[in-house]
């Protein structure tokens, strides 16, 4: 049994009277999990000591993050509970009287109008009997009567249908005009029992909160709670739009919300947050690294059978709405104001909202991996000055000149940060890379080395009809100990060493005309000692 939690802010007063109220979902600040949940309800208060009572919580609030203020009177004690709820107590029972007098009422002035619609429909219904009986007189008797009589008859059915036919629109039209009705009489029925609920409360799903409010005047307050919930979510999408002959990249942002509290969310302000409260919040520890030395120990090998063979040892290390949203960033998270109230159900139905669109500059290149690929890629290069941060883990759809061209993995890209989109593979830009010759051999008795020499060549063939700008990386061994020596030599000579930091990547920068073939080589002269092994 989950625990009841009572917090006695002032003694218990005496209560004038008990104020049923519901506390919906106005207002929800979306987290990439979970979200902070808002509910308002203003009320009228009377004069003196009161107490609010509220059953439409969901029963897995934690009374200890959830928050409660009153505007327009003094807060007083809160009892909270989870489960094994009381019922009302009958030491008062007027306000229980008074609710179930309501809802009889309510469920009577339903009844009165559905009654008026299902006389509507008898009526229409009897019309419609006339109408066939009607239809089958005047087939039997038009061939039995003589002229005369036939007149007088096809006069009859024709006055007859007339009337059958007009009592069927005033039976329609009575059914229709119920309708508001009937929907006011069921709201109103609806209303009442959730006040009669509020003081016998069903509580298998719901949670009971009271609160004791007092005020010095008759007037208007407003109750305001705040929670969190794990039951709800957001995620950041994209479409990526790149433009060739103008260089412009456009952002259109957009955001996937999801919520399964068990309650529906109707005109709900949603604010979307890119702060992760599930997540880490402070610096990990950090522990000292004390060393010691002690005798060297022979290394014996370990035999393993196929049985115990893992795969993992093969693994080398190395829209919705078209209005949008507001972007604020304070330099530690963005969080996005949605202008209109959303409505969002509980479940598995994701709702799309937009978020605008931002424009970028890019430059628009073509980059090829020969050591892997067959054809290069478009890439675009952008500086995000946008002044907004894009977000990661989102799915972006990419679209080159109007032609969607596959999906990207967005990564987090800062204000100011640097950031590379590819836009799919160019086929008429055709890459080769052939070993051309490898020999390995010992070089004479008196240097005890063994040497290996390797030559490659890439060939890059521009099959468009159009220059293209490219950027060719590839990789050549390097050493970190002193007695294994590598040469290599390029030619050309490579634009770039050790991209990002990695040893050993080559990069060339070169332009393409029309029609036009390039070659690249790479010779290696690899040297180490006589009765080493080059791994």
């Amino acid at each position: 049994m989950r625990a009841m939690l009572s917090l006695l802010l002032m003694s218990s007063p005496v209560w004038a009277a008990d104020i049923a109220l519901n506390a919906p979902v106005t207002a929800a600040t979306l987290y990439p999990q979970g979200a902070t949940l808002t509910r308002s309800v203003d009320f009228a208060v009377p004069e003196g000591r009161h107490r609010l009572i509220i059953t439409d919580l969901p029963a897995d609030v934690d009374a200890e993050t959830l928050r409660v203020s009153v505007a327009g009177a003094r807060l007083g004690a809160l009892s909270f509970r989870n489960d094994a709820v009381p019922p009302r107590d009958a030491a008062d029972p007027a306000a229980l009287r008074a609710a179930q007098d309501a809802v009889t009422a309510a469920e009577a002035a339903l009844r009165a109008a559905e009654t008026d619609k299902a006389r509507a429909l008898a009526a229409r219904a009897g019309a419609e009997a006339r109408l066939a009986f009607l239809a089958g007189l005047g087939q039997s008797e038009a061939t039995a009567q003589p002229p005369e009589a036939l007149r007088q008859i096809l006069e009859m059915i024709g006055e007859e249908t007339a009337a059958a036919r007009t009592a069927i629109l005033d039976a329609e039209f009575v059914a229709a005009t119920l309708y508001p009705a009937i929907t006011a009489a069921q709201d109103a029925l609806d209303r009442a029992r959730a006040a009669l609920a509020a003081l016998v409360p069903d509580t298998t799903d719901r949670a009971w909160l009271a609160i004791d409010v007092a005020a010095d005047a008759a007037g208007q307050a407003r109750l305001t709670l705040t929670h969190p919930t794990w039951d709800a979510a957001w995620q950041p999408a994209y479409d990526l739009r790149l433009t060739r002959a103008t260089g412009t990249l456009a952002i259109d942002r957009a955001a996937f919300l999801q919520q399964d509290t068990g309650e529906a969310w109707r005109d709900v302000a949603i604010t979307l947050s890119t702060v992760r409260p599930s997540e880490q919040t402070a610096p990990s520890d950090i522990w000292p690294l004390p060393l010691q030395i002690t005798d060297p120990e022979t290394p014996q090998p370990m035999l393993r059978s196929a049985m115990e063979y893992s795969p993992a040892d093969a693994v080398v290390v190395g829209e919705a709405a078209l209005k949008t949203a507001t972007a604020d960033y304070d330099g530690l998270a963005v969080s996005y104001a949605y202008p209109d109230p959303v409505s969002l159900v509980s479940g598995p139905e994701a709702l799309r909202l937009s978020l605008g669109s931002l424009a970028a500059r890019a430059t628009v290149r073509a980059e090829a991996v020969p050591l892997f690929d067959t054809t290069a890629f478009l890439m675009a290069e952008f500086v995000n000055d946008t002044g907004e941060i894009l977000l990661p883990g989102a799915q972006a759809q990419l679209y080159r000149d109007g032609t969607a061209t596959g999906a990207f993995q967005m990564p987090l890209v800062a204000v100011g940060d640097t950031a590379r989109i590819p836009f799919g593979p160019i086929e008429g830009l055709r890459l080769t890379r052939a070993v051309l010759d490898r020999s390995e051999g010992g070089r004479g008795v008196i240097t005890k080395s063994t040497e290996r020499n390797e030559a490659v060549q890439i060939t890059i063939r521009n099959l468009t009809a159009e220059p293209w700008a490219l950027r060719v990386t590839d990789r050549a061994p390097y050493s970190e100990q002193d007695a294994l020596k590598i040469e290599v030599k390029t030619t050309p000579a490579p634009t770039a060493r050790d991209i990002d930091g990695k040893r050993g990547l080559l990069q060339w920068d070169v332009t393409l005309d029309a029609g036009q073939t390039r070659d690249i080589a790479i010779d290696t002269r690899i040297t180490w000692p006589d009765g080493k092994v080059l791994r």
